[in-house]
């Protein structure tokens, strides 16, 4: 075995906080836009109008202020599996039932709804990462 290889995951493997900071980072920003298009027509326009008390305005505050907490990695374990939980319920509800009802992400264009689940829950157990303000809320409980 090539000991180059060996001594390049070493190095990538200290950097594995960091690299899960930036997957959380980016996943909740993106995920914000699908509250903020829900809620307020942007980044792009809505996709009809809404109740905010239907199911489709709760899932916009969610996506807007779960996606902002897991930005800032505040409350990412709890925050991450309520998400997860809510993107499953989107995935079963709007996506296995779109046209053919397959399965396949691909064919029910449900690839996001799979992915966001998916991300989430990896969340759960994995943390925040390095960058968060869970990090900083329980370094102060220690002391």
């Amino acid at each position: 075995m090539n000991i180059s290889v060996l001594s390049h995951a070493s190095v990538l493997s200290t950097h594995a906080g960091k690299a899960l900071s930036l997957l959380r980072i980016v996943a909740g920003l993106m995920f914000m836009q699908h509250g903020a298009q829900k809620l307020f027509g942007f980044p792009a326009e809505a996709m009809g109008p809404f109740n905010l008390l239907s199911q489709m305005g709760i899932g916009g505050v969610l996506e807007l202020v779960g996606g902002a907490l897991i930005v800032l990695g505040l409350f990412t374990r709890p925050v991450a599996f309520i998400l997860s939980g809510m993107m499953a319920v989107a995935y079963f509800q709007m996506h296995w039932q779109f046209g053919t009802a397959s399965p396949f992400p691909l064919v029910n264009h449900g690839e996001l709804a799979a992915l966001y689940c998916w991300v989430f829950l990896y969340l759960v157990f994995a943390g925040p990462g390095e960058w968060a303000v869970d990090n900083q809320l329980s370094r102060r409980r220690r002391f």
